[in-house]
């Protein structure tokens, strides 16, 4: 699924504390908020609509594999037409 970047803002000596004390941690702040985002998604967005939107992306990754992928695809369809017909 294509990606899409936010930007926010915080002050400058929030974040460098952020920062700080998470690094003693060993927390990640782009992680940390990734996962809050995931969790607002499951909280706003309706279990139906996140279904559909699920079931869109698999649909879309299995429809725009790369055309190297289908080229060895089709060689392997061919060779094995070739075996059945041996």
């Amino acid at each position: 699924m294509k990606k899409e970047s936010v930007t926010i803002q915080m002050e400058t000596e929030k974040l460098r504390a952020v920062k700080r004390y998470m690094q003693k941690r060993e927390a990640d702040l782009e992680q940390e908020l990734c996962d809050y985002l995931q969790r607002l998604y499951e909280k706003y967005v309706p279990a139906n609509v996140r279904e559909y939107i699920d079931e869109s992306s698999d649909n879309e990754v299995l429809s725009t594999s790369s055309p190297k992928k289908q080229k060895e695809k089709n060689q392997i369809t061919e060779s094995g037409q070739q075996q059945e017909r041996t």
